[in-house]
């Protein structure tokens, strides 16, 4: 958090779920960026079509991501579930994987499913009963990690899987794509001169 005009602000990321996938739900990132700018959101930037967003607020995040939905509810005429991390909250998500992201054989890749809440006991004790090997998956906080070792098209370990068993909303991203959001958004704070 770093201080603008005496105004307290924190650099977000919001990861938006399952927008321009297959013709559906779509959403041009020029329109997104108009909205979260209309929304009093401040330096807001898109990276690419999935639906990342960067941006500074003052608000808290709970407040963010209802504020965004409802946001492209009206505007767009659809639901779109809103996942926000902090710029520190992302730098740890990426510190903490448990997988070696770095050093995959080839063939192997990490994705990582964003929860918008912590899960209940209950459901991770249903998410853990299920049989998903050859790939593996780890909690750790509010981020399921994934090591597929086959093609994600070929796993029984998807998004869909971790919303049905955990019944929290989750969205997802591939190891590359939290990578460049976390330098996009350290990228932010050194031009805040944090």
């Amino acid at each position: 958090m770093f201080r603008r005009r005496g105004i307290a602000l924190s650099i977000y990321i919001a990861l938006l779920r399952g927008i321009n996938v297959s013709g559906h739900r779509l959403i041009k990132m020029a329109d997104l960026r108009a909205l979260c700018e209309r929304l009093g959101l401040h330096r807001v930037q898109t990276y690419i079509q999935s639906g990342n967003i960067l941006f500074e607020s003052e608000e808290e995040a709970g407040v963010l991501g209802s504020r965004l939905e409802e946001g492209i509810r009206e505007t767009f005429g659809f639901e779109v579930p809103v996942v926000l991390r902090t710029a520190a909250e992302l730098g740890r998500v990426i510190q903490d994987c448990p997988f070696p992201a770095e050093g995959l054989v080839e063939g192997e890749y990490v994705h990582v499913s964003l929860l918008a809440e912590a899960p209940s006991q209950e459901g991770i004790d249903r998410l853990r009963a299920v049989s998903v090997a050859p790939d593996e998956f780890r909690l750790v906080g509010r981020e399921i990690y994934m090591l597929f070792r086959q093609s994600s098209h070929k796993s029984k370990l998807s998004n869909a899987l971790i919303e049905q068993k955990l019944r929290v909303p989750a969205t997802l991203r591939n190891w590359q794509t939290m990578s460049k959001l976390l330098e996009l958004a350290r990228d932010m704070a050194v031009s805040d001169g944090l």
